[in-house]
């Protein structure tokens, strides 16, 4: 029952955690990641826009010479990804003193970049090649690093949007040492990129892959509206951790 509770009170946090509603809407960002990265791996071609880590890899593998990468399309993704990091530190710098405004506006500049990028794709059509797939790549990987460092600053526990290791080895190690633990979060934070991996593979083996890029801009705009009805508000967990 711990779990089931701990899974249902990240989704939709209680009135008095000490993150506000942050918890429910990363985790609303964690599916975004689940389908953007299942547009850019699947309809781009074997790249990634928010994991680096498969990134440094497949640069690794196109210069080993293992067929299907393209090496300049991963180093793009990595540069354009620190980039919007970058950015993401600017906005925690300017912004930080108040969390809610701060995933506000990271989260407005974030869904310009998706909208951008899907009216592209819905012009340009698949398979997307050179100079298109260069531009998809920039946009997307803007966004998801200036989501990336958001999630970071925002500090929010086994909620980091893009990245699942650790919170995969979480699940076992702290439960070896001190019991359970977060299992609920982090089940939750798993299975929201794994439902937007799953719902972008689907439409893009169908043939529809932007429609992957409009559900993500519909999941970013309810991001944007649950964090602007905090921008007033004078809780405590609005101050940076």
């Amino acid at each position: 029952m711990s779990l089931l509770r701990d899974a249902w009170r990240t989704i939709r946090p209680a009135a008095d955690d000490p993150h506000g509603p942050l918890p429910g809407l990363l985790v609303l960002l964690t599916v975004v990641t689940g389908l953007v990265d299942a547009f850019s791996y699947l309809a781009l071609g074997r790249v990634f826009v928010a994991n680096m880590t498969g990134n440094v890899v497949f640069l690794s593998f196109d210069l080993g010479g293992a067929p299907g990468f393209v090496w300049w399309a991963s180093l793009l993704a990595i540069a354009t990804f620190l980039a919007g990091a970058y950015a993401g530190g600017f906005i925690a710098r300017s912004l930080g003193s108040h969390r809610g405004r701060h995933l506000l506006t990271a989260a407005v500049w974030q869904g310009a970049l998706v909208v951008v990028a899907f009216v592209l794709a819905l012009l340009l059509h698949a398979p997307y090649r050179d100079g298109g797939l260069a531009v998809l790549v920039v946009l997307l990987g803007l966004g998801m690093g200036l989501q990336n460092a958001t999630a970071r600053s925002l500090s929010v526990p086994d909620l980091t949007t893009t990245v699942l290791t650790l919170t995969l080895t979480g699940i076992t190690s702290d439960s070896a040492q001190k019991g359970q633990g977060k299992l609920g979060r982090r089940f939750v934070s798993i299975a929201a990129m794994f439902v937007g991996g799953l719902v972008g593979a689907v439409l893009v083996v169908k043939g529809h892959d932007a429609w992957t890029l409009l559900i993500a801009t519909v999941v970013l705009l309810l991001v944007i509206l649950g964090a602007a009805r905090t921008t007033a508000s004078g809780d405590s967990w609005t101050k940076q951790r």
